[in-house]
């Protein structure tokens, strides 16, 4: 049985820190999810049990509006690739979702930011390096 990558291993812990679970959690989501306790005795099969179980689960929430930490880490990654920090994605939110910050959006929401963002960053790359655009002939 072969196991899982270096990069695998880290994601399984990255999700875990993003989760804020105790080693005690982690383990007992581990063994309910796969029957493993350890990251390291994971096969391919297992891992991809494991994200299942994960996303299903209550802890894949970013927040209580149902938003999931998928979006929330995607939002996160877009906003980077924009070269924004924190505080500007905040006043973009507040702009145009009309709530607070990240944190309050619900899974709609966060679903419609996602393409907001994304055209954004199609702007940009439009403005970086403009192509002529044909005109339609009438």
């Amino acid at each position: 049985m072969a196991r899982i990558s270096q990069k695998k291993l880290a994601v399984i812990h990255l999700i875990k820190k993003e989760l804020h679970l105790s080693d005690a959690q982690y383990r007992r989501m581990m063994h309910e999810a796969v029957g493993v306790t350890s990251a390291k005795e994971l096969d391919e099969l297992q891992f991809h049990q494991l994200m299942n179980y994960f996303v299903r689960s209550r802890h894949y929430q970013a927040n209580n509006h149902g938003m999931t930490l998928r979006q929330k880490m995607y939002i996160e990654s877009l906003a980077r690739q924009l070269g924004w920090d924190s505080l500007h994605l905040d006043h973009f939110i507040h702009k145009y979702y009309y709530e607070r910050d990240l944190r309050s959006l619900n899974k709609q929401e966060a679903s419609r930011l996602i393409e907001s963002l994304k055209n954004v960053r199609a702007h940009q790359a439009y403005l970086a390096d403009p192509v002529e655009i044909p005109l339609l002939s009438r």
